[in-house]
């Protein structure tokens, strides 16, 4: 073969690589993402009970195998809490999933340029 071609193949397999190390971390992202979502999900839930209760109630927290008593107030702040980290990082995880995108679809680009270079050598 000769130095055009295993230069093409060599660029085709980096190129390659770096699409599937992309893929990886779209993987990745989308399952933090899914994870966060299930996080969400549960805190409002909580918020919803909070709302619920009358002031006289108690609240407990879990805290190991212990359950302590906790201020409602301080419960439902931290809550809140939780829910605008939760979001803050959902918000940080669709911007990495964009960014992402991007780069995969330039990098799949590169590969079908390569691919297309090396069927023309050959041809």
């Amino acid at each position: 073969m000769s130095a055009a071609v295993l230069a093409l193949q060599e660029r085709l397999q980096a190129a390659s690589a770096d699409y599937q190390k992309i893929q990886e971390d779209v993987s990745t992202a989308v399952e933090a993402r899914q994870r966060l979502e299930g996080q969400l999900s549960e805190n409002e839930l909580v918020k919803k009970e909070f709302a619920s209760l009358a002031e006289e109630n108690t609240v407990y927290k879990l805290i190991g195998p212990v359950l302590v008593k906790q201020d409602q107030a301080e419960a439902k702040s931290n809550v809140e809490t939780r829910l605008e980290f939760i979001r803050s990082e959902i918000k940080r995880v669709e911007t990495q999933l964009r960014e992402l995108d991007g780069k995969s679809e330039k990098k799949k680009t590169e590969v079908s340029a390569c691919v297309r270079s090396c069927a023309v050598r050959y041809i």
